[in-house]
């Protein structure tokens, strides 16, 4: 019960956030798309996503750092916290500093000779890129205090955080409306200074709550031997997911120009702000799993995956259908102009974010086991296999739509995958996940598309196109909830809810 509190808890501050924060991310993503213009606004997603292929070094670290502090934290064991986190923070800078050297010589190189960007705007491309390495690199540093504050789960604080980066953001938009001569390199320079104000005042935090932030030198060779070990085993993963994420977004500029990266960075922008309605959810519920894992309690950490991945869908769902149904009119009504490619993008990356969204869970259970090294060789390596298929797609037919459809068919069978491994990895039983989780996200899903299906076909309303969108929205989430209610929840979920609502 207490577990479920703090869970409870710390989903409503993390829901608090993304709202304001949803709400300001959306009307500056707006402005910013209008100052910049589509060309340059795509110059800057595509520039800022090739320092993000470096994060294959750090991404793998952070999993590990989040894993064990988590574990340590669900041990009792204070003494190895605090060498945990030393240990972690020692290496992110040892990151740092790799990333540093890669960026400022392979990426420099290929920013430069590689790249589709007019040669008009290689100068400020260029600018966009040096400042995208000090942002990203103040971000490697700072994983370590981060992780703690999420395996402390003081997710008021991250809310808090959140919510004043979002501000700051809102007020760098203001500026590069009003000054500039050249907006993106203002822009690139506005979003370095948001960003280290912000990792300033986590460290601060940090230090002066958890006694364990404190740095020490610590070094055991042992330690720091399991510690990148792990790592290691998720930096082939890791590897494979900026492959198939910016490697995409390369690919699209190769084969399409800066027009499809703008429509690829808006796609991006609004996986994120559908995707936090689930994040949010899952960042409040990964470390418990971890946790109920360290304690010994593996029946319980499972029944968490299970309920992690059926409501994470369930919330999403909710959030997608009607978007998806009034896609045309939104993207209308939130960019006035929207780029070429954006809309079929999104509808097919929404699809890919859902399948996606059933998967994290089962990724925290394997990453709670500590035993990782053939879960990532297998799943890393078919993933990795997505970029040469786009590639091949490109070449025989050019469509730039086709790179979601290979991640949608690739991000299906990874699924199958992850529920094999954890089946001899945490004693998952199939049987129990498929009526759990997959036949009652089946029949929702079913059941909600052949409803609008047929109100489609059926009804023609004549109403004007906000107020039919308004209507739309309302009537397709209380639909959804009245099949969640009767199909997708089972009989004692039921009961514990109407238990809740009559106390």
């Amino acid at each position: 019960m207490s577990s479920n509190k703090t869970i409870a808890k710390n989903t409503l501050f993390l829901y608090f956030r993304m709202f304001l924060t949803m709400g300001v991310g959306l009307y500056t993503s707006r402005l910013v798309l209008q100052a910049l213009g589509v060309e340059d606004y795509g110059i800057y997603g595509l520039v800022g996503g090739i320092v993000s292929m470096f994060s294959f070094l750090n991404s793998a670290m952070s999993a590990a750092t989040q894993r064990y502090l988590s574990f340590d934290i669900g041990k009792g064991d204070c003494e190895r916290l605090k060498k945990t986190f030393n240990a972690t923070l020692n290496i992110h800078i040892l990151i740092a500093a790799i990333i540093l050297v890669l960026a400022e010589t392979i990426g420099l190189w290929f920013v430069n000779y590689q790249l589709n960007i007019p040669a008009e705007r290689m100068y400020a491309a260029n600018w966009v890129y040096q400042f995208s390495i000090f942002t990203f690199i103040l971000g490697v540093i700072q994983v370590p205090y981060n992780a703690l504050l999420i395996a402390r789960e003081h997710m008021n604080v991250y809310a808090y955080m959140s919510i004043l980066e979002s501000v700051l953001k809102l007020v760098t938009v203001l500026i590069l409306v009003r000054f500039g001569n050249d907006k993106l390199i203002l822009y690139a320079v506005l979003t370095f200074v948001v960003s280290f104000l912000i990792r300033m005042l986590y460290k601060i935090y940090c230090k002066k709550y958890f006694k364990e932030s404190e740095y020490e030198f610590y070094y055991d060779k042992s330690y720091y031997k399991e510690l990148l070990s792990y790592s290691g085993w998720n930096l082939f993963g890791n590897i494979a997911a900026i492959a198939r994420g910016q490697g995409s977004n390369i690919l699209l500029n190769l084969f399409f120009g800066p027009i499809a990266n703008a429509a690829y960075s808006l796609t991006l922008m609004v996986q994120g702000i559908i995707g936090s309605f689930v994040s949010n959810f899952q960042t409040a519920l990964n470390p418990q799993i971890t946790k109920k894992y360290a304690k010994g309690e593996i029946d319980t950490s499972l029944n968490l995956i299970f309920k992690s991945s059926k409501y994470s869908f369930f919330a999403m769902f909710i959030i997608v259908v009607p978007f998806l149904y009034n896609i045309d009119y939104i993207m209308q009504l939130w960019l006035g102009k929207v780029p070429t490619y954006a809309i079929q993008f999104i509808q097919l990356a929404l699809i890919y974010s859902l399948i996606e969204t059933i998967s994290n869970p089962l990724m925290v259970g394997a990453q709670a086991t500590g035993k990782i090294k053939w879960y990532q060789i297998i799943i890393g390596s078919f993933i990795f296999l997505t970029l040469p298929i786009i590639w091949l797609v490109f070449k025989i037919n050019p469509d730039p739509n086709a790179v979601y459809y290979v991640l949608i068919v690739n991000s299906l069978i990874a699924l199958i995958f992850r529920v094999l491994f954890l089946k001899n990895m945490i004693s998952l039983k199939v049987t129990d996940y498929l009526k759990e989780v997959i036949l009652p996200i089946s029949g929702v899903s079913g059941l909600t598309l052949a409803l609008l299906y047929f109100v489609k076909l059926n009804f023609n309303f004549e109403l004007a196109a906000f107020f039919l969108m308004l209507l739309s929205t309302i009537v397709i989430i209380i639909a959804i909830l009245l099949i969640i209610w009767t199909v997708g929840l089972m009989r004692s979920e039921r009961a514990y809810i109407m238990k809740k609502i009559s106390f």
